[in-house]
């Protein structure tokens, strides 16, 4: 783990920098308090702090009293190094945001100690944010396909429309879908929608949203479409899907999909996205009534 030793005093500072080194650390030496704070202010700063209480520009307290104030920042572990063995010196160093203090000179056995209970804090915060994040994804994200889910494919189309701006939505539906099931297996049919996703997440641009909306279905938002180019994207999607087999269990075997497409130009008065929906889905049917494997397109105005 990196770890900061702030102290002016030049031997001082070699020494610790020494014994941290020696017992694993990534060193990152400060000279004073305001440099302490610019490196632990850098991005994958040290997580762990040694602050000599006495220094120029900044001294250790007031650099714990600037850490805990940047409450966005992950958490820093402050040991303050002091001489300093009053316990209203020691109070007023806890009071500043210091987690721990160590008496100079230090015993490197309880500095190893110490800072090794000092390692848990962040430790702990990281598995916390990760935990989070995790339980975020899931709550956002359809677990086969890593897509957006339907729900939240469903909230970015609410903001799209919210917004008002030139948009298109296109349902995708696979062709065929329960014959792959029923002939290769709903693995190979699971497999086949994990493609899928993968594919039509390459043919999008970064700003478009792509997400499962429901068994063998995908909706995708393109964000600044407009009319004239609706038909040529919603193409390059269909094709993205059909113009290449698909490696099941070692046979190559073809997918296609039908799209049915909606523009939404943003100047007629705002469509809810039930109607949307409502009307892409019946571009879609279109689309598979009249052979499958390809794009209907409508607008929003005809809703």
């Amino acid at each position: 783990m990196k770890i900061l030793i702030a102290d002016d005093d030049e031997l001082s500072l070699m020494l610790m920098e020494t014994t941290l080194k020696r017992i694993g650390y990534d060193v990152v030496a400060a000279v004073n308090g305001r440099d302490a704070m610019d490196r632990l202010l850098e991005i994958d700063g040290p997580r762990l702090a040694l602050l000599d209480w006495m220094m120029p520009e900044m001294d250790g307290p007031v650099v714990c009293q600037n850490i805990r104030a940047l409450s966005h920042r992950p958490y820093i572990y402050v040991t303050l190094l002091t001489s300093k063995d009053s316990k209203a010196d020691l109070v007023e160093g806890l009071d500043a945001g210091a987690d721990d203090y160590l008496t100079k000179p230090c015993d490197p056995e309880e500095l190893k100690a110490r800072l090794r209970t000092g390692q848990r804090i962040p430790q702990l915060e990281d598995q916390l944010v990760t935990a989070r994040e995790e339980m975020r994804f899931k709550a956002t994200h359809d677990p086969l396909t890593t897509l957006w889910n339907r729900g939240k494919i469903l909230e970015s189309l609410d903001q799209t429309l919210q917004i008002g701006h030139p948009s298109a939505v296109l349902l995708c539906d696979v062709d065929y879908f329960k014959g792959i099931n029923d002939t290769h297996g709903h693995l190979a049919g699971d497999a086949v929608l994990r493609e899928i996703a993968h594919r039509l997440r390459r043919a999008v641009r970064q700003d478009d949203a792509i997400g499962r909306y429901g068994g063998e279905e995908f909706l995708v938002l393109l964000t600044g479409c407009d009319e004239r180019s609706l038909l040529e994207r919603a193409e390059q999607l269909r094709a993205k899907v059909a113009d290449t087999g698909f490696n099941i269990e070692g046979d190559s075997i073809s997918v296609t999909v039908s799209i049915g497409a909606i523009f939404a130009s943003g100047d007629e008065p705002r469509q809810s996205s039930e109607a949307i929906l409502r009307r892409a889905d019946e571009a879609l049917y279109l689309a598979k009534q009249n052979g499958r494997n390809r794009v209907v397109t409508t607008s929003a105005h005809m809703v």
